[in-house]
C-alpha cells in the first residue's frame, strides 16, 4: 500500500477548504483517508493552513509521497529547514524559522480575448522594407 500526502476537499460548491491527509494512493481524491494532517484554506487572504508536522514527519519516514502542493505549502512553512536543524541537534526556538509569505502571481487575464477581427490589418497586407513584393510574372 502506497501512502500519498495530499489534500481532500471538504467544502460546498464555490467554497473550496481542505484538509491535508494520509491516503492509501490507489484511494480517490476525497475517499477514505488514514489520518488528518492539517487544514488549508486557498480562499483567504492570505491562504490560511495548519499543519501537524510531528505526524507529517511520522508518514514521511514511513514512506508516504508528498504531493506537489501540500509539498509547496510544507516550504512555505519551512518545514524541510526545521528537520534539518532538528537533526543537527538545534531546537526550533534557536533557528527562529517564521512561516514565509506567499508568493506573488501574475493577476488573471479578464479582459477579452483578441479575435484575428480585431488585429491590425495595415502590417499584415502591406509589404515592409525587408521583404520586398513578389515580381511580377513575365507574360
Amino acid at each position: 500500500m502506497s501512502v500519498k500526502i495530499r489534500l481532500a476537499r471538504v467544502g460546498r460548491r464555490n467554497v473550496s477548504r481542505f484538509r491535508v491527509v494520509a491516503i492509501d494512493g490507489r484511494v480517490q481524491r476525497d475517499g477514505r483517508f488514514l489520518e488528518v494532517l492539517g487544514t488549508y484554506n486557498p480562499q483567504a487572504n492570505p491562504k490560511q493552513f495548519t499543519l501537524n508536522t510531528e505526524r507529517i514527519t511520522y508518514w514521511i519516514e514511513k514512506g508516504a509521497e508528498v504531493s506537489e502542493t501540500v509539498h509547496n505549502l510544507l516550504k512555505q512553512d519551512r518545514y524541510f529547514e526545521k528537520l534539518e536543524g532538528l537533526k543537527k541537534g538545534l531546537s526550533a526556538e534557536t533557528m527562529n524559522l517564521t512561516r514565509l509569505p506567499e508568493r506573488k502571481r501574475k493577476p488573471k487575464n479578464t479582459g477579452k480575448k483578441k479575435t484575428k477581427e480585431d488585429a491590425p490589418k495595415s502590417q499584415a497586407a502591406a509589404p515592409t522594407a525587408e521583404q520586398p513584393a513578389a515580381p511580377a510574372a513575365a507574360s
